[in-house]
């Protein structure tokens, strides 16, 4: 395990670092991994490694590169942002960029990692996401960590030709003790 950060039983999560932009421009410009996210454009490599310096600096963002523990496999990136201490809570996304790698529960072992660090570690009283209608396995992941729908934004979010509903996700410090 290269530097980690939290430690699951398959995955870890350690900082990300300069030398993970290339990877992560990789991931993010791919139109199967890009369709789950809300860019629209193609990221070049200055602008990733600008984000990673910005990253590093910014008290209300937390980016984590989520690394299988089987071989040390870079997988994907989850963070929290807009961090907001007087309020308690944060925005929390993922994703996995490793496309060979879905649907083996990593997504969900690193979102309980990072949920159970909100609460315990920052103190947080709440975490919420978006999520598009379409992307039925993120809403499954999401729940069995103990999200709840809390509503719709309806027509929120433009892809191939047509509108889709953005669902807004969250999950209480009660909730996750429970």
């Amino acid at each position: 395990m290269k530097t980690p950060f939290l430690i699951g039983s398959t995955v870890y999560l350690r900082a990300i670092e300069r030398e993970d932009a290339a990877l992560a421009q990789a991931w993010i410009n791919d139109p199967e991994v890009n369709f789950f996210m809300r860019t629209n454009w193609p990221l070049n490599r200055q602008a990733e490694e600008q984000f990673i310096d910005k990253i590093a600096q910014s008290e209300h963002d937390l980016v984590l590169m989520m690394v299988r523990r089987e071989g040390d496999l870079p997988l994907g990136l989850t963070g929290f942002h807009q961090i907001d201490y007087f309020r308690r809570h944060a925005m929390f996304g993922i994703t996995i960029g490793a496309k060979e790698e879905w649907g083996k529960g990593y997504g969900t072992e690193a979102t309980r990692l990072m949920v159970a660090h909100a609460f315990a570690t920052l103190n947080l009283n709440r975490v919420w996401l978006h999520v598009y209608e379409y992307n039925a396995r993120a809403q499954r992941t999401y729940e069995k960590v103990g999200f709840k729908k809390e509503g719709v934004l309806r027509q929120d979010h433009y892809r191939q030709g047509r509108y889709w509903d953005t669902i807004a996700m969250g999950i209480l410090r009660a909730e996750w003790k429970e």
